[in-house]
């Protein structure tokens, strides 16, 4: 597999540099919001949407930047796509699931702030990814953040039922399950080579 090819930058946003399990990227919401099953399955959503909107949007912003040759305010114009399609994203949920928007709570507006979402739109541009790469790799890197924090909240719920000392309940335990998921995700490392 070539490593220019789409399905291999898929694969590599996905699992072998996953974003959030590789990179220590979007650890806010990933911990945040992986206390129960639902609200992590419609966070890893919404987070998603924002990376491929962010994502497409960032390669056109990208290309006329670089036309008028004004590339340093990339880094603004990605904020306000960013910041916008959050904006989308929380009056979407506010107005369809307003249960699910108050179940998220503050979570949902911080993912104007989220570093993976930023770090997708850079990485893409100084990778010099065409729109079909783009593509790919926001996709990838947006399925990624969804099995992440969908792993991470089904074994949270599982360890809510386990017999744990105290000093290991709560944070502690959070933190050491992104521990060996982390480890766990070392081992697809081998997959881009």
């Amino acid at each position: 597999m070539s490593p220019d090819s789409v399905s291999f930058i898929f694969l590599n946003a996905f699992l072998i540099n996953n974003f959030v399990l590789a990179m220590f990227l979007g650890l806010c919401p990933f911990l945040g919001v992986s206390g129960k099953l639902n609200t992590a399955w419609s966070m890893g959503l919404a987070t998603s949407f924002v990376m491929l909107i962010s994502s497409l949007s960032a390669f056109f912003i990208n290309e006329l930047l670089v036309y008028f040759q004004i590339e340093f305010l990339r880094l603004i114009c990605y904020i306000a796509v960013i910041a916008s399609a959050v904006q989308l994203v929380e009056m979407t949920m506010k107005k369809f699931s307003p249960t699910l928007f108050r179940a998220l709570g503050i979570f949902l507006p911080l993912i104007t702030t989220n570093c993976a979402i930023l770090g997708l739109a850079l990485f893409q541009t100084f990778k010099e990814y065409d729109f079909a790469q783009s593509l790919a790799y926001s996709t990838g890197a947006g399925a990624g953040f969804i099995l992440a924090i969908v792993l991470m909240a089904g074994l949270r719920e599982k360890l809510e039922l386990a017999d744990l000392p105290n000093t290991s309940k709560g944070a502690a335990i959070s933190l050491m399950l992104a521990g060996i998921l982390s480890l766990i995700f070392m081992g697809f490392a081998g997959l881009g080579s």
